[in-house]
């Protein structure tokens, strides 16, 4: 249940068009549903902002399934994230009465997914890559940013080995209220930006590499180790985290600008 969805319960009270015990009843679920296989937090919209969201990986079809539609009975919509191709097909074609959608690239699946907003409708986030090979966390992180209602454009290939590239991009980097930085190799890309950029900068290494890059290691500790300043890190291909943190940094900034 959201903000939204509280406020109606309420003025239905208020208005005589629903008993007491009925509304009682209603929110007696609110916080929590346990499932057999999962405890799902359905009160985490009205504690954080954003429903929770259901991690693929290790999960069975039916069990992203049921947890994705009873996220989205409380919420409205529902995301999940790292869920293979086959898991998807089996959860299409097992409910064709509801509106689930796979994006292969990001491997997520989503029910109700709201319209991606253009970069006109208000402040954006840009999501950059450093090589094509990143893309699959880049689409996870725009996926998410989807999700999060947020309007965003993404950079892709613009990495240090050719770093001219950048250079078309820098207005349109200087403008976001944010950049998300995804690298794998020796993850160079984001202490680049950061000598160009004043903008919240969040790092995201990936495990795209050769032998000492070990899977995503050697591109976290350089981002950890950067010299440009005020760099967010979050763990190795997690493009949903930085997502996220940069919905979080985004709604404070807006709640400032407000008072």
């Amino acid at each position: 249940m959201n903000t939204e969805a509280l406020q109606q319960l309420l003025e239905q009270v208020a208005g005589g068009k629903l008993a007491t015990q009925q509304a009682l009843e209603k929110l007696a679920r609110l916080p929590l549903e346990e499932l057999t296989h999962s405890t799902l937090d359905l009160h985490r919209e009205l504690r954080q902002g954003t429903p929770e969201v259901v991690f693929g990986q290790n999960k069975s079809a039916d069990q992203i399934r049921e947890n994705l539609t009873r996220v989205h009975a409380a919420s409205g919509k529902a995301l999940a994230t790292r869920v293979s191709r086959g898991k998807a097909r089996r959860i299409i074609a097992d409910s064709p009465e509801q509106n689930f959608v796979y994006d292969h690239p990001s491997h997520c699946l989503t029910l109700d997914l709201p319209e991606a907003k253009r970069i006109s409708d208000g402040p954006y986030i840009a999501v950059v890559t450093a090589g094509t090979s990143d893309l699959a966390v880049s689409d996870e992180t725009a996926k998410t940013l989807q999700f999060l209602e947020h309007p965003f454009v993404q950079i892709t290939d613009i990495g240090v080995a050719g770093i001219h590239r950048i250079l078309p991009h820098l207005d349109t980097l200087r403008q976001a209220t944010a950049v998300i930085a995804i690298a794998g190799m020796e993850g160079a890309l984001p202490s680049v930006l950061g000598g160009f950029l004043s903008c919240p900068l969040i790092a995201v290494p990936t495990s795209t590499g050769y032998g000492t890059a070990k899977k995503g290691e050697t591109a976290l500790n350089a981002m950890l180790t950067s010299c440009a300043s005020g760099i967010a890190v979050v763990n190795i291909d997690n493009g949903f985290g930085a997502a996220h943190f940069a919905h979080t940094l985004l709604r404070q900034v807006d709640k400032a600008s407000q008072h």
